[in-house]
């Protein structure tokens, strides 16, 4: 599958952005699906997960701010970023989940910047 995280940027705190990720090359719906992020001089972490069937499951740190869905029609997976917080500023990826998948190329991302 190659993925192809869009629709960072720069935005002020208790703002919102929607970020998409393009699935290809794969049947998308098969896979449980996960949002992760890399902050300057962290690990990469995970966000946001989304089963196949649609149960969800988030990071302790954007529990009720961020939303993760699905689109399997169009092999595209969002995530609703609602509050932002400085601490929110990374590289967005998408990708499988890795607990139950080897990971997929990762892509270059996609850059969210909270910041007044």
């Amino acid at each position: 599958v190659q993925l192809q995280a869009s629709g960072g940027g720069l935005v002020q705190p208790g703002g919102s952005l929607r970020l998409s990720c393009a699935a290809s090359g794969t049947i998308f719906s098969f896979y449980r699906m996960g949002w992760y992020r890399q902050a300057p001089g962290k690990q990469r972490e995970l966000v946001a997960t989304i089963a196949t069937g649609g149960v969800t499951n988030y990071a302790d740190s954007v529990k009720g701010r961020f939303t993760i869905s699905r689109d399997n029609a169009k092999n595209t997976l969002y995530l609703q970023m609602n509050s932002l917080k400085p601490e929110d500023t990374a590289v967005y990826y998408c990708n499988v989940d890795g607990s139950i998948y080897p990971f997929r190329s990762w892509g270059r991302g996609t850059q969210v910047t909270v910041s007044s």
